[in-house]
């Protein structure tokens, strides 16, 4: 008894080891758009992991940084799926129609907005915080996994241009076909709203 239910926590509490290949999934966007991470083999692949109500989350967003690095990433071909695990009634979720509006109004420009409203593929990660970023080598392993930056503070530090971005560091040795200097950093934030 005692090992089927650790075998099912197990399970429910997954996670990803740098190195590994990375676990294949399908998300929707709000539009109901089918995604399957399987589809974007051979090219690098972001997984942010937001909730734009999140103070840590809006620091990136409201000095227009994590936009400028969407952009900026995805003129290389890298591509950025922001994904929300929150559940529905929890902080950070949002229905199809007020969720359009508020990534419009974050200006936010991934390649797509994926939901996760049951939290499957939050839990396969082991994403625990928004922001959370794991990022996916052309091969399909993960390269990286953590924070955003090395300013884990929402008022006061550095600004968010001036920080160490863990996300420059790694893609930016990717694309001049280096291996990740960084491998993982512990992730800072709000937690998923599960």
């Amino acid at each position: 008894m005692f090992l089927l239910i650790f075998s099912l926590h197990s399970n429910l509490w997954s996670s990803i080891n740098t190195g590994d290949k990375a676990h294949d999934f399908s998300l929707k966007d709000p539009h109901g758009k089918e995604y399957h991470l399987s589809d974007y083999l051979g090219q690098t692949v972001v997984l942010e992991w937001v909730n734009y109500d999140c103070p840590f989350v809006k620091k990136h967003y409201k000095s227009g940084h994590m936009q400028h690095l969407q952009g900026l990433f995805r003129k290389k071909g890298v591509i950025w799926f922001s994904i929300n695990s929150s559940a529905p009634t929890k902080q950070g979720h949002f229905e199809s129609n007020a969720l359009l509006k508020r990534i419009e109004k974050e200006e936010a420009i991934p390649s797509a907005y994926l939901l996760d409203t049951n939290g499957k593929i939050g839990h396969l990660y082991g994403a625990k915080t928004t922001p959370h970023i794991f990022i996916i080598n052309k091969k399909g392993r993960l390269i990286y996994q953590g924070a955003v930056d090395d300013n884990p503070s929402v008022w006061g530090g550095k600004d968010p241009h001036e920080a160490t971005n863990f996300i420059r560091v790694v893609l930016t040795a990717t694309e001049k076909g280096r291996p990740s200097p960084i491998k993982k950093t512990k992730a800072y934030g709000c937690s998923i709203k599960y």
